[in-house]
């Protein structure tokens, strides 16, 4: 008698391709494994959670980066979380999020910007899917409320990125050699 496999998990991100670019790039199972590492990392089970990730171009990147940031100019990734979560204490650690129940609980909305990613992983010299792990490693701790505006901030999302990183096998973005900074 053979084994019966269990089904499929759900997917954890919702990914809108508005850029066929993408598809080479595998960004489907990228990001879902980028999420599912970050979700672990902070103590949580991906059932109940979901994130939306649109996979677009510079020219709508920059758009979207006018509208809600001011700026006017493409950027590699830009994320919207669907409430305040950010600790008041500098270096705090914010509030996790309750899973939803029957309708998952939505963390946010991301969006990356097709040809600054690839452009800055052939700058930094790192494969595109190293890269976009990290944007997405990144974009998703903002979701929960993480942030780099302050110091002590800055050195807890850098450092989560760090251990989430390393478990997916992908090199220190932020190490002597590295050359991007996300924005």
């Amino acid at each position: 008698m053979s084994a019966t496999k269990p089904p499929p998990a759900e997917p954890l991100v919702e990914v809108i391709l508005e850029d066929d670019r993408w598809q080479v790039a595998g960004i489907e199972a990228l990001a879902d494994r980028a999420a599912r590492a970050v979700l672990a990392q902070l103590g949580l089970a991906p059932r109940g959670f979901e994130i939306a990730l649109l996979a677009a171009s510079d020219a709508r990147v920059a758009a979207l980066n006018a509208d809600f940031r001011g700026k006017p100019r493409p950027t590699n990734v830009l994320s919207w979380p669907s409430a305040e979560r950010a600790a008041a204490a500098e270096g705090g650690v914010p509030a996790l999020p309750v899973p939803g129940g029957d309708l998952p609980e939505s963390l946010g909305d991301i969006a990356l910007a097709w040809e600054t990613c690839a452009r800055e992983a052939v700058e930094a010299g790192r494969p595109l899917a190293d890269h976009l792990t990290h944007l997405v490693v990144h974009a998703s701790l903002h979701l929960f409320g993480y942030d780099h505006a302050r110091d002590g901030d800055a050195t807890l999302m850098e450092d989560l990125e760090r251990k989430i990183l390393a478990r997916l096998g992908v090199a220190d973005p932020y190490g002597e050699e590295a050359g991007e900074r996300i924005a």
